[in-house]
């Protein structure tokens, strides 16, 4: 345990040489010790301090940990790339273990009628795995727990509830292997998805945007109750029904009592069940259609598309708020740094803080940052560029703007001919007109396959004749070769291997040459009546068919060439490359509630004919659960869970479902599935929408300030969405910095 002194005494002292008053025996401050042993230590702590802030702020962490020499030993371990690795991974298989826990998931098909037996671990295999996964949990609590200091960590929830989480999951697992793994019910399995959350900072945030908008969708969501009751009680009184009319018992089918017409309503809220929830009515009166057509046009097209407009607007600050967060974040960290490399500058100032930072103190700290090469000598050569002997926080700061771009490695010089004819030939290899013949000529070999598929579609395999398209996937594959060899003469091979597209045709033209004189060597040249045989699985053949639709989609290169859809494009890739928190929120969602499905649904659809409750396929009712063949959709394993819970968040005959669990489960089952919709098709999706339009309106309202932004760097560096964003975020002030520093639990500067 570091010594509490360490911590409690200013790193950076008013005074100049730091008496004895400031820094007790064996506590150095940075500039405190002068000469002596101690110096060389306490100057190399500075530079660790400064090296780990600088990390901190690359990373958007928070600075507020020890920073002490053994504590920031421990954190760069914990935060190297091998720790986290690790603790992903333990994730991830803490997770997994779902799949093969029972109800093991470890068979061929989730069918009811034709599942065989899975094979189920014996006691003692998961739980050990589960039981080394807890321990690395708990290694992972203590070391953020001590790297924060135990008053952070008491304000901290996140970390109490991590502790919460990992002892009762403990208790559960000890009840587990008292019991011989025969307990009912596994309570950690629940809390699993817990673990992936707390990694997560973004998730964190996620969860903070949802908790702020729910007051406002819970103000619509009344509303749709009110709107749902309202037409229901409407619907019982229009549609009465009686016992002599054969329309009038049509009718009955969705409004025989009030639960059967609220949930009718709720269904055709989703349009799930539209027109069949009105044709009964409507076919007796043609005026009861408007009893439906109102009922849509409010819930479904008014109320509904007014949840998502309002959880827009609780949402569309959310990335703006999370941007800023990161952005201080930054400024701290370059801050901190540089406090703690101007104390070491000056001795004889009476302010050393305010000197600044000499150049190779600063190089010296760079090249212990876990930076990639290329930022590294971006920041070095901006570094070389300017004059003056020490850096000012200005200058310090400025430096790290190379954080937000993402350095593109320049294209190695083409190779020099002397000869006329091979600099004319070269131009015109290298020129994009070339790429364009290419991605004309991949089109049209997607062309020609299409076509024949569709002529061959209801020709057997034995009675094709394969001689004209054998012949065009010679010609294809012949100038797809071609093609790559005449890139690389004119932009050199280094050259052509910059490009990765240029790396996945020449693989793509690699492979397809290899099949085709595999084919050919099989099957002789292509000739009249030509017929590739089968043999296993895929033919040779046929697996070059599959190939050369890859190579086919080559075209696609050309979005890049035109602009709108290059805009397009580039911002639908930089969504998904952002969506990675929501994405996680509807893992953890999914995964709890297949868990809870597990413990309610299990077993409870049985096969046809091992039930009264399960009629055969003949005399099932048309539409029902029965009749479309269902039967794959269960909760009897944890990866039949989530499909069934994908195919109710879709909505598209979702109705079923909820009849069905009734027959078989109960009618409350009904609340678990109102629960679902709500969860995952009301309120992420509506959220994942507000997401959608926050980031593609700004991106698309910021594209014309690039160039401002980018100015000369643009050609050689990608811009990121803080960068993009920049002008819109507001600087943090000097007095702000300041401010926070001073109030570092461990990192004392004066005021």
């Amino acid at each position: 345990m570091a010594d509490p002194r360490e911590e409690s005494e200013p790193l950076l002292s008013r005074t100049r040489g730091g008496s004895a008053r400031h820094f007790p025996a064996g506590v150095p401050s940075c500039h405190s010790i002068q000469v002596g042993p101690g110096a060389v230590a306490r100057r190399d702590l500075c530079l660790d301090q400064a090296v780990v802030f600088i990390e901190d702020a690359i990373q958007y962490r928070s600075i507020n940990h020890r920073v002490d020499a053994r504590s920031l030993w421990l954190y760069r371990r914990y935060y190297s790339s091998t720790s986290q690795w690790t603790l992903s991974f333990t994730i991830f298989l803490i997770l997994a273990l779902a799949f093969i826990e029972t109800p093991s998931s470890l068979t061929s098909t989730s069918d009811v009628r034709y599942r065989l037996a899975p094979w189920e671990p014996p006691c003692g295999l998961t739980e050990g795995v589960e039981a080394l996964c807890l321990l690395v949990f708990v290694a992972d609590v203590s070391v953020k727990s001590y790297l924060v200091g135990w008053a952070q960590f008491r304000k901290n929830p996140w970390l109490l509830a991590y502790l919460v989480v990992l002892l009762v999951s403990l208790v559960d697992w000890t009840v587990s292997l008292s019991l011989i793994c025969q307990e009912p019910v596994r309570v950690r399995r629940l809390l699993r998805p817990f673990f992936l959350m707390q990694n997560s900072s973004m998730m964190k945030k996620t969860l903070k945007c949802i908790r702020w908008s729910l007051p406002e969708m819970a103000s619509v969501g009344l509303l749709l109750a009110a709107h749902l009751c309202l037409f229901t009680m409407l619907g019982m009184l229009l549609f009465p029904g009686e016992k002599d009319d054969r329309r009038d018992r049509q009718r009955l089918t969705y409004f025989r009592n009030l639960p059967e017409a609220l949930t009718s309503l709720l269904v055709l809220l989703t349009t799930a069940n539209n027109p069949d929830v009105m044709i009964p009515a409507y076919s007796k009166n043609r005026l009861y259609a408007i009893f439906f057509i109102a009922f849509t046009l409010i819930g479904s097209l008014f109320l509904m598309n007014l949840l998502t407009a309002i959880i827009y607007n609780q949402f569309r600050g959310y990335l703006m708020k999370s941007l800023q967060t990161s952005l201080l974040r930054r400024r701290l960290g370059i801050r901190a740094a540089y406090k703690v490399l101007s104390s070491m500058t000056a001795e004889g100032e009476a302010h050393p803080e305010g000197v600044g930072v000499k150049p190779q103190d600063f190089l010296q700290v760079l090249q212990k940052v876990q930076l990639d090469s290329d930022h590294k000598q971006a920041i070095t050569e901006k570094l070389h560029s300017r004059s003056g002997d020490l850096l000012s926080a200005d200058e310090f700061q400025k430096l790290f703007d190379e954080f937000d771009k993402r350095v593109i490695k320049e294209h190695p010089p083409r190779p020099e001919y002397r000869s006329p004819f091979l600099q004319s030939a070269q131009f015109l290899f290298g020129h994009h007109y070339f790429d364009y013949l290419g991605n004309l000529m991949a089109l049209g070999n997607l062309v020609t396959i299409c076509v024949f598929l569709v002529l061959d579609a209801h020709v057997l395999p034995k009675d094709r004749d394969d001689f004209v398209l054998g012949i065009l996937s010679c010609v294809f594959i012949l100038y797809y070769l071609l093609e790559m060899l005449l890139k690389v003469f004119a932009l050199g091979l280094r050259g052509y291997l910059v490009s990765s597209s240029n790396v996945f045709d020449g693989l793509l033209t690699a492979v397809l040459l290899v099949l085709e004189i595999s084919t050919l060597a099989v099957y002789r040249f292509p000739h009249p009546g030509w017929k590739p045989e089968a043999l296993g699985l895929l033919s040779l053949w046929d697996v070059t068919r599959l190939v050369n639709v890859l190579v086919a989609f080559r075209f696609l290169r050309i979005i890049r060439s035109v602009e709108l859809m290059a805009v397009v494009a580039s911002t639908v890739l930089d969504l998904i490359r952002n969506m990675r928190a929501f994405g996680g929120i509807l893992a953890v969602v999914y995964y709890v509630f297949a868990i809870v499905g597990i413990i309610l649904f299990r077993g409870v659809i049985v096969a046809p004919g091992n039930s009264s409750l399960a009629p055969d396929n003949g005399s099932a009712p048309c539409g029902s659960f029965e009749q479309l063949e269902y039967w794959t959709n269960n909760f009897d394993d944890f990866a039949a869970a989530l499909v069934t819970l994908w195919d109710v968040m879709v909505v598209n005959n979702w109705q079923v479902f909820l009849d069905a669990f009734r027959r078989y489960a109960g009618p409350w089952s009904k609340i678990y599935f109102v629960l679902w919709w709500l969860v995952s098709s009301v309120i992420w999706v509506n959220l994942f929408l507000a997401l959608i339009l926050e980031n593609f309106l700004h991106k698309w309202d910021r594209r014309s300030h690039l160039q401002s932004l980018t100015g000369d760097l643009e050609a050689t560096s990608e811009v990121t969405v803080e960068l993009l964003f920049r002008d819109v975020l507001q600087e943090p002030t000097e007095e702000e910095l300041a401010e926070k520093l001073s109030h570092h639990p461990h990192l004392q500067l004066c005021r």
